[in-house]
């Protein structure tokens, strides 16, 4: 028997950073949503676990136990034939590998009938939210997880140049370490022009130190922000893929293409964010 999933890329819509534990780990309090673009992770239980990696995003991926998802297999205790087809692209800010061990961690569940594991954080911080594939605030190290259930659906645009942005390098060039969260109430019931302005009066704190670390960012931003009904320019979690936010799909789908044609080597995506899939 095999079972197929689409991991869904994460998408930081905010991102305070609001302080730091004796242990090094970040606070950080962030809204997110998942978009209906992603990897798709194909499992079937096998006698001994592997990992096969396909797609335009395949190359320099791991396919040992050092991968997420060969990390969540084991954390199931089972063995799996994994087949992962990347279109994400790596070290993006879009949660890509723990998407994928989210999905693998659903797709054994569902094949074997074992629980998740309550306790995750030796695969990785993002990995619980994405196991719900729907929007949350995210506190503490991201293990504080709040579901948003009437939020809309957002039309957006990602974008990546072609930047592999290193976490760590990030959070060492944050200037500020302490800095106020989101309001203690995030408003629901808005419309889709409503939520991406109550966004724009919030912030992603690490976007200054990732621009320092590879300033195309910033072109990047620019180049979203003058496209046609663009509402929000941002970067998604420690980058280097940032989005816009646009006012229904055809705004979005002719902003991308706009993108596709200007910067050729970039990778674009047109995207819906908190939509079923």
């Amino acid at each position: 028997m095999t079972a197929e999933a689409l991991a869904q890329a994460k998408v930081n819509l905010t991102l305070h950073v609001t302080g730091q534990r004796e242990d090094g780990y970040h606070l950080l309090d962030s809204l997110v949503m998942f978009a209906n673009v992603g990897d798709t992770v194909r499992v079937s239980l096998a006698d001994k676990t592997s990992l096969q990696v396909t797609g335009p995003m395949a190359k320099g991926v791991p396919t040992d136990e050092s991968n997420l998802v060969w990390k969540a297999a084991q954390m199931m205790d089972t063995d799996a034939k994994i087949a992962l087809k990347k279109i994400l692209p790596h070290a993006a800010g879009l949660g890509g590998g723990s998407a994928d061990a989210a999905a693998t961690l659903r797709l054994i569940s569902r094949l074997t009938g074992k629980p998740i594991p309550d306790d995750l954080t030796e695969i990785g911080a993002d990995v619980p939210v994405c196991l719900g594939n729907r929007a949350a605030r995210m506190r503490n190290i991201g293990d504080e997880i709040t579901p948003m259930r009437e939020l809309p659906a957002l039309y957006a645009v990602l974008v990546n140049p072609g930047l592999a942005v290193p976490t760590k390098e990030v959070f060492a060039r944050l200037k500020s370490r302490e800095n106020p969260p989101m309001p203690e109430a995030i408003p629901e019931k808005m419309s889709g022009a409503e939520l991406a302005e109550w966004i724009r009066g919030m912030r992603n704190d690490l976007e200054e130190a990732a621009i320092e670390l590879q300033p195309r960012i910033a072109q990047v931003l620019n180049a979203i922000e003058v496209t046609g009904g663009c509402r929000l320019a941002r970067m998604s979690g420690s980058g280097g893929t940032c989005f816009g936010l646009y006012r229904n799909a055809e705004t979005a789908g002719s902003a991308a293409g706009r993108l596709r044609e200007g910067f050729p080597a970039w990778w674009v995506k047109k995207a819906k964010l908190n939509a079923p899939v």
